[in-house]
């Protein structure tokens, strides 16, 4: 099992990044939107803790910069139908912490925001899931997405795009110019959305 990576940031692509290791392996691992935000520079040290999924088509290896995410993503997993991508997507669309108060509150609206997660499939994670969160603390410090990015994402779908494509656009948008402020990642990702139609 790969419990984390460190190394050198190689490359950001979307919703993946590439981190060279010193012993000169390079690892492709998917991150939610919010780690994507933190990432340090390109060429810059970097380390994550990783899940590893294992499928008939794949190994997939997921990315956090914190316990507490992992920890969220990993117990997602365990719902009937939900599969890394819907986890990713929970994780990346609301922040962990908003996704855990959701499922133990029963928002079901919340959880239908995030692309790929219908009525059924919402109220289903909330049965299994609401009471499997009760040892993990939640983290004091900043949320696991920016206020900045949620605004963008949010902008973007109030235009008419759906949640999916806004939420890959803003990832874009931050991977390729890091924009720090929500005007320049609300252009950044239409530019993307609009060259891509």
């Amino acid at each position: 099992m790969i419990g984390g990576v460190r190394g050198t940031l190689a490359g950001k692509h979307g919703e993946r990044i590439t981190v060279a290791t010193p012993g000169g392996v390079s690892y492709e691992l998917s991150v939610p939107l919010g780690v994507l935000e933190r990432l340090p520079p390109e060429g810059t040290a970097v380390e994550l803790r990783t899940v590893l999924v294992v499928r008939e088509d794949g190994w997939l290896l997921f990315g956090f910069d914190s316990d507490y995410d992992r920890a969220v993503f990993q117990r997602l997993l365990g719902a009937t139908g939900v599969g890394p991508r819907i986890a990713l997507a929970l994780v990346s669309t609301l922040g962990a912490p908003r996704v855990v108060r959701a499922l133990k509150e029963g928002e079901f609206a919340t959880l239908c925001t995030v692309p790929g997660i219908g009525k059924k499939t919402a109220e289903r994670m909330v049965l299994e899931l609401k009471d499997k969160f009760g040892d993990l603390a939640a983290p004091g410090g900043a949320p696991s997405i920016s206020p900045v990015a949620e605004q963008a994402v949010q902008a973007l779908v109030n235009l008419g795009f759906s949640p999916a494509d806004a939420d890959r656009a803003v990832r874009a948008a931050l991977s390729v110019d890091g924009a720090s402020g929500t005007a320049e990642l609300i252009r950044g990702a239409l530019q993307l959305l609009t060259r891509a139609r």
